[in-house]
C-alpha cells in the first residue's frame, strides 16, 4: 500500500504512461470536457486543489522537459499569483502562446488533471523529457 507522495489511483495511472515527449494537462475548475483523452478529476471545491499544488506532487517523479501555458495568464492575475507560479517553474522551460493555441495542444495530450483552481488561464501543459 503506497503511504507516501501520490495516492490516487488514477493519476498514478495516468502518470505511468507518460513517455518521452508525451504531455499531461492539469487544468481549472472550468477547463472544458475533453472526449478524446482521459480526465481524472481532482476538484473538490473551488480552490481545492489546486494546480500548484497538483503539480508539487507530480514535480519528483515526472521529468518535465517544458512547460505549456497561455499567455493571457500574465495579464489577467496579480503580482502574487505570477510569483507563485514563477516559483513553481524554477529551472523549468516556460513557453506563453495564446490560449487559443493552448487549447490545440490538448487532444494531444496522455491525459488530463481537472482540479479545484479559480486561477484565470492558470492551465498547465506539462511535456515530459
Amino acid at each position: 500500500m503506497f503511504q507516501k507522495g501520490i495516492l490516487n489511483p488514477h493519476v498514478l495511472s495516468l502518470l505511468a504512461r507518460v513517455r518521452h515527449t508525451n504531455t499531461l494537462v492539469i487544468a481549472d475548475w472550468a477547463f472544458p470536457y475533453w472526449p478524446e483523452i482521459e480526465t481524472v478529476d481532482l476538484s473538490l471545491t473551488a480552490g481545492i486543489p489546486t494546480v500548484l499544488q497538483v503539480l508539487e506532487q507530480i514535480r519528483p517523479n515526472y521529468l518535465i522537459g517544458e512547460v505549456f501555458m497561455a499567455e493571457e495568464f500574465l495579464r489577467t492575475n496579480p503580482k502574487r499569483v505570477l510569483t507563485s507560479f514563477e516559483k513553481a517553474f524554477a529551472g523549468l522551460k516556460v513557453t506563453r502562446e495564446p490560449h487559443l493555441d493552448f487549447k490545440k495542444r490538448v487532444p494531444k495530450a496522455i491525459g488530463l488533471i481537472r482540479t479545484g483552481d479559480t486561477t484565470k488561464y492558470g492551465n498547465l501543459i506539462l511535456e515530459s523529457v
